[in-house]
């Protein structure tokens, strides 16, 4: 029953990133032809092509990762088709390496719209998804099953992380009309979210993670 449970709140999250996945994607695809939009234009710049290249390469990468992670980590995936969790776990370490790192080169040479504060958040974050991506396939390779499950449910985590930042946005702009946030990404909300949009969900995971760990010794 847990089974399926599972199964179905993680299809209806991998159809439910859908929208961010076709807009990041093509985001990063304006970037990498040049097209002018107004979203195209706050983030890539005509003098800066490695920087532009690092930002599509950081959203292409990034949206395969955000719908792909969901479907690893399903039950049949990861315990009836071992091949295919094996390889695509590969992939999707290896987009969670890019998405990081273009992520990365991209704050260092231009910034980020909301000024330092984000910066600082959001390269902990791309930080962060490096490090989990390349625990979770140390462990899987030393065959340590509990640490590879543990890291790659951070990484799940972070692989949506994107995801989940828009739609805080969406619900929090529905429930109050955008109080606290403007377009500089300066107000009081969106200094909030940069942390809010994966620390909190990290936390919670750490705390499940050890509970179950410690249900396991007692047993």
């Amino acid at each position: 029953m847990r089974s399926w449970i599972s199964t179905l709140l993680l299809l209806l999250l991998a159809l439910n990133t859908g929208w961010f996945v076709a807009h990041s994607a093509g985001l990063g695809w304006q970037g990498l032809t040049a097209e002018s939009t107004d979203d195209a234009h706050r983030v890539f710049f005509a003098d800066a092509p490695v920087a532009n290249s690092a930002l599509a390469l950081h959203m292409i990468a990034g949206a395969v990762l955000t719908i792909g992670a969901p479907l690893q980590v399903l039950p049949v995936v990861r315990q009836r088709w071992n091949g295919v969790h094996r390889r695509s776990g590969y992939a999707l370490v290896l987009l969670a390496m890019l998405t990081g790192v273009g992520g990365l080169i991209y704050i260092l040479l231009q910034g980020t719209v909301g000024g330092w504060w984000m910066s600082l958040w959001f390269t902990i974050y791309g930080a962060a998804m490096i490090g989990c991506a390349y625990a979770t396939v140390h462990f899987a390779t030393r065959q340590d099953i509990r640490q590879h499950f543990a890291w790659a449910t951070r990484l799940v985590i972070l692989a949506v992380g994107s995801w989940i930042y828009r739609m805080h946005y969406v619900i929090w702009y529905g429930a109050t009309d955008g109080l606290w946030s403007n377009r500089e990404f300066t107000g009081a909300f969106d200094l909030v979210q940069v942390v809010a949009f994966f620390v909190p969900y990290l936390l919670i995971a750490e705390m499940l993670l050890r509970r179950t760990t410690t249900t396991s010794v007692r047993a």
